[in-house]
């Protein structure tokens, strides 16, 4: 991997834009990845992480941060130094910066595809609101409407670990991805209504 300067960044460039870097690196599905690692290690679904866990992730997911960078993004998301660091407050910091317009966007899009409501997109939820039918694979008769379906929601999942089910946070975590490439509010909210029909 190339180092800070060569990807122009300054060596004192702070710990949660190196971590956001190596992320974005990985694609839209970096930042998403990284979520789900720490969403596993979270035994006692309590939505935060002790600094053991938390570097323990980092290690997992593939992420090479130096222990001094991890202690200062630990610190950075534990806001009130209770040893834990806050899932929510984690990922808030780690994914690029968005305006509230591409959070809405991003939000309207998520709500018309949960058609049953319950915070979750599932193959159940595409009926009727996404066409598997035009896909090669299903036209070709190598695929159902269901394994396209699938394929679909696969890809905002974490390569290692699909479920099949897509949550508001997963959603946001991958389109924070696609918005750090794309410099337009404009652009992305006419990309996304194009693409979500909205």
């Amino acid at each position: 991997m190339a180092n800070a300067e060569d990807q122009g960044m300054a060596p004192h460039t702070n710990a949660i834009e190196k971590l956001r870097a190596q992320c974005l690196a990985r694609g839209s599905a970096g930042i998403k990845g990284l979520a789900r690692v720490f969403r596993i290690m979270d035994d006692d679904k309590s939505r935060s992480l002790d600094l053991a866990e938390f570097v323990k992730g980092l290690s997992s997911a593939g992420i090479t941060l130096g222990n001094r960078e991890a202690q200062q993004i630990f610190s950075l998301c534990d806001k009130n130094s209770s040893g834990t660091m806050d899932f929510e407050e984690f990922l808030e910091a780690l994914r690029p910066p968005m305006s509230a317009t591409r959070k809405q966007i991003i939000a309207d899009a998520f709500h018309k595809l949960d058609k049953t409501g319950d915070g979750v997109v599932s193959v159940e939820d595409l009926h009727g609101v996404y066409d598997g039918r035009t896909h090669p694979k299903y036209q070709s008769g190598e695929w159902t409407e269901e394994q396209v379906f699938r394929a679909f929601l696969d890809s905002f999942d974490s390569p290692s670990n699909k479920d099949g089910k897509v949550t508001a946070e997963e959603f946001l975590n991958y389109y924070s991805g696609v918005s750090a490439s794309i410099d337009s509010d404009d652009y992305f909210v006419a990309m996304l209504k194009r693409a979500w029909k909205l």
